[in-house]
């Protein structure tokens, strides 16, 4: 068989004593997407080659997406066959209807059966349909079936936040079998937007068991993006446990982790390389370290000495840069300049140290925001400033956020506006019966449009409180989001355009892009590459030679110091006027629509993380401060024509 480039040589170890599984780490998912695909085609091939049938066991969800339409791609433009390939699909929730939007049986075919040619008869996924009584046996005989395939040459695997594998939750015996399961409160609230919210989401599931995927001959578990660093740091770097059963793949002598950056953000080569081996010092990778050590050692900057340095694996920084005095105040100096209460430049001052640019005194600030409430959560202390400090502000929605609002919210401003033609004397009924439960019926696209209109008469209730005017206000609805249902199509031309036009329109001096790709539900994430591209290829317009790109976070998690490029700090009444502008995003209130693992609403998020950054850097020797909200400067590739 072919070599793929996640293969790993017999006897290599891993990067570090920390590390018990073997990694392939890539820029970006698709790389990784594309490197899994490859193997798999690989392995494919080879056995139609020794005239064998490949057996794949398969995953759902969204981090095997870009393999699949990988391997449709290499189908259909390089003739790869599927016609000895015979798979076993992981799980499916129970009860389920196959043709169910949630059914993992219309995802595989949606996503790979239905563009391959993989024969009728050779795809499994398990039955949800399946009498309670007869679920036992029927799990027994997708066992036998796998066996009498001749087991499983390659399993694909993705990971869900409780560390689960299929759907073998926190508990799962190292031997279990395929059965039936209950699933975590974790797991089905990460579920929740597929199903319209949590109370919708199956209480259970079929699933291969720990011991049926351990018995593969290969095995391959992806994970992608911010969300997922916490578990695949725990299941990489801890030792096995039913607490976590996808740690159970340390036992496994031929498996490969495949992430992105941000997936294996904590792990220990990342977050304390110098523990892993030597290092080259930057100013940043300095400052890392010192924040690092302040935290071991429960110490302010400037109170650190040779000693705890010495102590913590530090000594060559201490070498290279030292005495601990020296790196202390450069360390310090660092940090205090990345605080201001002028987030827009301060006018008429020395700006050398300071984060943002005096000049222009008034600038065109432009706020894209994924959702419509993204900007007041993340950066609603500093949206304020900005607007109190006379920069001329644009803040702009890029998706509708209609799939936040859930059925009650619907049919409460239906009624609402059903009642006021009455009122008007106007028999007009936009349901055709006011006595109709919205809850009754399936979504049509109206509702999605009049979800939309929900959440855009918030948006412009939370911008006109802080004192925007509505032409500054802009709604650009990208075709990615509004397909009029939970999938969502990839980022197109057309959604680059509409970011592109628009900064070309406004020519801003600031650009804020939220780089909250935790989110869940993948919308962060698309939103964000929108914004890059489209910046990405003004370039070699003038304008973006005096434009600076700042990142924000705040719904989802917050940024660690050693990432904080501008810190501003917020009073208590800009953080009491910030909680009154999230406020007004009344659908959002009381609970999370789509919450993750947070069960907080997003203002007490936003608060209760603009209050420990202010209390981080406090710890540091700062000075104290109620909240502080941070940001991360983006620099682009070498401007065009430069």
């Amino acid at each position: 068989m072919e070599k793929s480039i996640l293969y790993q040589p017999p006897g290599a170890h891993t990067i570090s004593k920390f590390e018990h599984l073997h990694l392939a780490i890539f820029d970006q998912p698709q790389q990784g997407s594309t490197a899994i695909a490859r193997e798999i085609a690989a392995l494919i091939k080879s056995k139609q080659a020794s005239g064998q049938p490949c057996v794949l066991g398969l995953a759902t969800g969204s981090s095997p997406k870009s393999v699949y339409k990988e391997l449709v791609r290499m189908h259909v433009e390089e003739g790869l066959s599927f016609k000895n390939v015979i798979t076993f699909n992981l799980d499916e929730y129970y009860p389920m209807e196959p043709q169910a939007s949630q059914s993992y049986v219309r995802f595989m075919n949606e996503n790979l059966f239905a563009h391959i040619d993989i024969p009728v008869g050779q795809a499994h996924v398990p039955d949800g349909r399946i009498a309670p009584d007869q679920v036992e046996a029927y799990c027994q005989q997708y066992e036998r079936l796998i066996a009498e395939a001749g087991g499983l040459d390659l399993q694909v695997l993705g990971i869900g936040r409780t560390g689960h594998i299929g759907f073998n939750e926190p508990g799962s015996h190292i031997n279990s079998q395929t059965r039936m399961v209950t699933l975590d409160q974790l797991t089905r609230r990460d579920a929740a937007s597929d199903f319209e919210g949590q109370d919708n989401v199956p209480l259970k599931a079929i699933t291969m068991g720990v011991g049926t995927i351990l018995k593969a001959k290969r095995i391959i578990l992806m994970a992608w993006g911010e969300a997922k660093a916490e578990i695949v740091q725990k299941t990489v770097e801890e030792l096995p446990t039913t607490v976590r059963p996808a740690s159970f793949l340390q036992q496994h002598k031929n498996t490969t982790i495949v992430l992105d950056h941000q997936a294996a953000a904590k792990l220990v080569r990342h977050q304390s390389p110098w523990l892993v081996g030597s290092c080259q010092w930057s100013d940043a990778m300095t400052k890392k370290a010192v924040i690092w050590l302040c935290a071991r050692v429960s110490k302010a900057i400037l109170k650190l000495t040779d000693d705890d340095y010495n102590e913590h694996g530090l000594n060559e920084l201490l070498l290279s840069r030292g005495p601990a005095y020296n790196i202390n105040i450069d360390v310090f100096n660092q940090v205090q300049r990345t605080i201001t209460g002028w987030p827009g430049g301060k006018p008429n001052v020395d700006d050398s140290n300071r984060p943002e640019r005096a000049e222009p005194a008034c600038k065109r600030v432009l706020i894209f925001s994924p959702h419509p409430d993204d900007d007041v959560i993340s950066m609603g202390g500093t949206l304020i400033r900005l607007k109190d400090q006379k920069h001329e502000l644009h803040v702009a929605y890029q998706t509708s956020g209609s799939l936040a609002v859930f059925g009650q919210d619907l049919e409460r401003h239906l009624q609402f506006f059903h009642d006021l033609r009455a009122l008007m004397d106007d028999d007009y009924d936009p349901q055709g019966s006011s006595n109709q439960k919205i809850t009754d019926r399936s979504n049509t696209i109206d509702d999605f449009k009049v979800k939309a209109l929900i959440r855009k008469s918030e948006a412009l209730a939370a911008l006109r409180y802080i004192g925007l005017a509505d032409d500054h206000i802009h709604f650009l609805n990208m075709p990615f989001y509004e397909t009029g249902k939970a999938d969502k199509r990839p980022l197109g031309a057309e959604d680059i355009r509409l970011v592109q036009q628009l900064m070309q329109d406004i020519k801003p001096h600031q650009i804020y892009v939220a780089a909250d790709l935790a989110d869940p539900h993948g919308t962060h994430r698309i939103c964000y590459d929108a914004v890059m591209t489209a910046f990405e290829a003004c370039l070699s317009e003038s304008w973006t030679k005096d434009c600076y790109v700042w990142m924000y976070k705040g719904a989802w998690q917050e940024w660690d110091l050693t990432d904080i490029d501008m810190a501003v700090p917020v009073s208590p009444d800009e953080l009491s006027r910030k909680r009154q502008a999230i406020f007004k995003h009344q659908s959002q209130k009381d609970k999370a629509p789509f919450p993750g693992a947070d069960d907080r609403e997003f203002w007490q998020r936003a608060e209760d993380r603009n209050r420990a950054t202010a209390m981080q850097y406090d710890r540091l020797g700062l000075p104290e401060y109620e909240a502080i909200e941070g940001f991360s400067r983006y620099y682009p590739p070498k401007q065009a024509n430069a």
